[in-house]
């Protein structure tokens, strides 16, 4: 099968990584031949680290580099059966390609694009035959992480979406169908573990210190008690605080400002500030080389009650997007577990707590606070009522 990459940067690289180990023919697109080069230069690194640990041998490396090709032009990805589209997150830019991308391919050759937060139907609509466009959306880094958001349109053809699932499948990748709403599934249910967070400590909830000490004790909570592989703050740095927060702004502004993701004004005043992070040398967290690490407060009550709210904002949304028929629960655990590690899927987890647990948690919130963000879902309380629980 012919695969073609457009992009090549470390998401479209690692595409046509994926693609090529699992013995497609993959040609890679960029406008810059420095980049082309450096793609192919990371490859080798990163070949030559998986030699070192044992997990190929050079016959597979060079097998895996001779599927893969470099070109400076979009006529040269005319014989490709599937395109994935990996470049900068502008719909206007996304569109002029696959328009100039579609003249050059048969009738037949599926258009796909990775995006991560636009709408798939508004990328298809630059397109004579918008039925061929899906969305394809890979986790970073993508020869490592398992899942696959295959994200059709309203325009897609059945054919379309049943091929692609099936094309990721054989590349040994977990598929989940994800409707075409903001976010998709991981971008979405994740939301609250961010922005609770932030939340939390904004408010000096459960007399959290300020700074670094009360970063380091939520993340600490949710690491301690909850089991997850990073906390929030940690999260953040790791991903960029002027990454996280577009995203949220964009989720936020695609949602008609629902305040359920209103990004926050301290992760904003971080990046403006420069503080983004790992890549920076700073964000919630010092990493520089002397940087003194400023420890949590290890209290368990205190850490208990930052768990379980982050928790259940987490359940309510995941909750939420089954309702609203985002994805079924069985992919929405699955997206969640094997998207971004959680030790649980969220509605597992629900059902674990009690649902009526759940619900109470979320009334308590919404009287607090007498927010829109705290609304329990309506599925929530409808299984509390009928005292069933989530079908996975």
């Amino acid at each position: 099968m012919n695969i073609a990459i457009i992009g090549s940067g470390t998401m479209g690289s690692g595409i046509a990584q994926v693609a090529a180990t699992a013995e497609c023919r993959v040609k890679i697109y960029d406008t810059k031949k420095e980049a082309l080069e450096k793609a192919k230069q990371s490859l080798e690194k990163i070949l030559n680290r998986l030699i070192e640990k044992g997990r190929i041998d050079d016959i597979e490396k060079t097998r895996i580099q001779s599927n893969i090709t470099y070109v400076e032009s979009l006529k040269d990805l005319s014989d490709a059966d599937l395109t994935i589209e990996a470049i900068v997150e502008n719909l206007d830019i996304k569109q002029k390609v696959f328009k100039e991308l579609e003249s050059y391919q048969s009738d037949e050759a599926i258009i796909a694009s990775n995006t991560s937060s636009l709408s798939i139907a508004s990328i298809a609509s630059a397109l004579e035959k918008p039925e061929r466009c899906i969305g394809i959306h890979f986790f970073n880094p993508a020869p490592l992480m398992p899942l696959v958001e295959v994200v059709p349109a309203v325009q897609t053809s059945s054919k379309v979406f049943e091929d692609v699932f099936s094309i990721i499948e054989s590349w040994k990748k977990i598929a989940v169908k994800a409707k075409d709403t903001p976010g998709f599934i991981v971008n979405r249910v994740a939301r609250p573990f961010y922005g609770e967070a932030l939340r939390i400590y904004e408010e000096g909830f459960a007399g959290l210190p300020e700074g670094e000490a009360g970063f380091a004790t939520i993340d600490w909570a949710m690491k301690e008690l909850g089991g997850f592989r990073m906390g929030p703050f940690q999260l953040m740095d790791f991903i960029g605080n002027d990454v996280n927060y577009t995203v949220t702004e964009t989720v936020f502004t695609a949602f008609y400002y629902d305040p359920r993701y209103k990004p926050s004004l301290t992760q904003k005043r971080y990046a403006e500030a420069g503080y983004l992070g790992r890549k920076s040398g700073k964000g919630f967290y010092n990493y520089s080389e002397n940087a003194k690490k400023i420890p949590p407060v290890k209290d368990k009550a205190q850490g208990e009650k930052i768990f379980n709210r982050i928790l259940v904002m987490l359940i309510n949304e995941a909750a939420d997007a089954l309702s609203l028929n985002i994805a079924t629960a069985k992919d929405i655990d699955l997206a969640m577990t094997k998207g971004v590690n959680y030790p649980k899927g969220l509605l597992s987890w629900a059902n674990k707590k009690r649902i009526d647990w759940c619900v109470e948690q979320m009334d308590f919130l919404y009287d607090t606070y007498r927010e829109d963000r705290y609304r329990c879902s309506p599925l929530l309380r409808q299984l509390n009522k009928e005292n069933k629980v989530f079908e996975i």
